[in-house]
Formats: structure tokens, sequence, C-alpha cells
């Protein structure tokens, strides 16, 4: 499954973007989408995730408030609106799926994974002080 992020590009601080990350498929009927970033010089910090089995969509602290995260799955599409956006925020973006490959379903957002099923290529968003 191929997994392709769009949406990033340069706005002012205070700004807002939203980013899509589009699957070629769902495979099978359940899937958690993650969200990550990571700036140059920093580790890779997941920022979001989202599922469509039991469970809340997760923050990371620095997002919560600002970012949503929301899908359509007649599109295949998972979507981050990212408001009241910071210079801090300024970061290539990945999406990540967990299809339930290695373990035949699907955990909830709130459980830690070593390994996921398909990456996006990335996506840079900029924001200016």
């Amino acid at each position: 499954v191929q997994l392709v992020e769009s949406g990033g590009g340069l706005v002012p601080a205070g700004g807002s973007l939203r980013l899509s990350c589009a699957a070629s498929q769902f495979p099978f009927d359940d899937y958690a989408i993650f969200w990550f970033r990571q700036a140059p010089g920093k580790e890779r910090e997941e920022i979001s995730c989202i599922t469509n089995t039991n469970g809340s969509p997760f923050y990371a602290d620095s997002v919560q408030g600002r970012f949503t995260v929301s899908s359509d799955n007649a599109k295949n599409t998972i979507y981050l609106q990212m408001n009241s956006l910071k210079p801090e925020d300024t970061a290539v973006y990945y999406c990540a799926a967990d299809f339930g490959y290695g373990l035949g379903y699907v955990l909830g957002c709130d459980h830690p994974r070593s390994e996921y099923d398909s990456w996006g290529q990335g996506t840079q968003v900029t924001v200016s002080s």
C-alpha cells in the first residue's frame, strides 16, 4: 500500500495548513494512521494518530488544541488540519500506517509500535516568524 502526503508549504506564523495522506487502498477494514514530523537535527516526533478501531485520536502535547486529525474513508485519505502554526512546527511531516499485517489486527493509537506497514515520502512544512 502506497501512502502519499501532500499539502505542505510555507506559511507565516499563525497561519494554517491542511496535510493529506492518501492511501492507494485500505487493504483491510481496520487501520491506524500516524502523523510524524522531523525537524533538522531533531528526532522524529509522533504528533497524531487516528484509527477506525476502538479508541480516541492521539495528539502530542506540542500540537494538542492546534492540530486536528480526520479521515475520509471513501477517499482513503487522512487529513491533518494544522492551525495557529508556530516556527517550531517547521519540519518534514510523514504519515505511516498500521494495517495489522503483523498481528492480524490493529491496536489503538495509544499502543506503542516498533514498526509500521507503510510510510509516505514526507511533505515539508515551513513556518516563518
